[in-house]
């Protein structure tokens, strides 16, 4: 995705204003480099025509046309900066119009090492989702972020949707989006946070009213009972050992809250934050060692028997 493929009203404000700036910018530079060429031919033909002459030889007539040309060029310059002030100032209005929308949607994001936390409704406990790396949104409405950090300095960005926006521990920051498509859109954190900074990815789901609902409503369900005795053991396993500790899935005992939650861990398209697929090789992977995918993370190696092994990941698949 590019900031130049605009798909809401602040990422397409943020990409008028850029190409504001680029063709300012391809126009001042030609007419600069134009006018040096020009300069160049006449200084070249001037002393073909009169010859070496005394180079300290003031001439009058010179020196007022090149203070005419300072001083509209000075001018030029103040100018075209006046107007790109404009310019940003106009951007920057756009970019706040959201703000008093009052059918806006109230997520809160918390940014971790290296792993977004995402909580829908956070102060209305009959509409309250919790998820983790996917922020399912509503086409045509907009979302109100709350912004903060559980460690370091982290930095929210989806060039197709909007601009950066830093999340800080100990503070909310607050920003507005809003996508007018259908898709999904991938972003990334902008500020560097640690040794896996680069493998912390967003992804931003944006799809019909009904199609949103329809999503939150399951993701407000707990998680399925084991349906067959092979999930009904990997259940005992994750409850049995350091998964729950750190880990939640509602509906069971595990209330861990260091790591991502779980409840509907099969229906992301991705595990580790975008550092891989979520398919079964993958996922078997991760759990006896996400240190090969993902070096640095905070999770350890997984030690089971094969038995064991394989039932939780059942398990962990049948988390739809």
């Amino acid at each position: 995705m590019s900031v130049l493929d605009p798909a809401g009203p602040q990422a397409g404000s943020i990409a008028s204003l850029w190409w504001v700036f680029e063709w300012m910018s391809v126009a001042v530079y030609v007419i600069v480099v134009a006018v040096f060429i020009i300069a160049t031919i006449r200084a070249e033909r001037r002393f073909r025509a009169e010859g070496a002459g005394d180079p300290l030889a003031r001439d009058l007539a010179r020196e007022r046309r090149m203070t005419h040309v300072i001083v509209l060029s000075a001018a030029t310059t103040v100018l075209i900066l006046f107007l790109l002030l404009i310019s940003s100032i106009r951007t920057g209005a756009k970019l706040a119009s959201l703000e008093d929308r009052p059918d806006a949607l109230a997520i809160r994001i918390t940014a971790h090492q290296w792993w977004w936390q995402i909580e829908y409704s956070p102060g209305d406990p009959r509409r309250y989702v919790s998820t983790a790396n996917e922020l399912h949104v509503p086409v045509g409405r907009p979302v109100h972020l709350e912004l903060t950090s559980g460690d370091v300095i982290h930095s929210f960005w989806v060039p197709s949707v909007h601009g950066k926006k830093d999340l800080i521990p100990g503070r909310i920051n607050k920003t507005w989006i809003e996508v007018d498509e259908p898709g999904v859109f991938e972003g990334q954190c902008a500020e560097f946070c640690g040794l896996e900074h680069a493998k912390m990815r967003l992804t931003i789901v944006a799809e019909s009213p009904e199609a949103f609902e329809k999503w939150r409503h399951h993701e407000q369900e707990t998680a399925a009972p084991p349906s067959t005795p092979l999930e009904h053991r990997g259940q005992q396993v994750f409850l049995g050992t350091t998964c729950g500790t750190c880990h939640e899935i509602a509906g069971t005992p595990a209330g861990g809250r260091l790591g991502p939650e779980l409840t509907h861990l099969a229906g992301r398209t991705t595990i580790g934050a975008g550092a891989a697929l979520n398919n079964r090789g993958n996922l078997g992977g991760w759990l006896l060692d996400p240190q090969s995918i993902k070096p640095g993370i905070h999770m350890p190696a997984t030690s089971l028997s094969a038995d064991d092994f394989n039932a939780l990941l059942a398990y962990l698949e049948s988390l739809q």
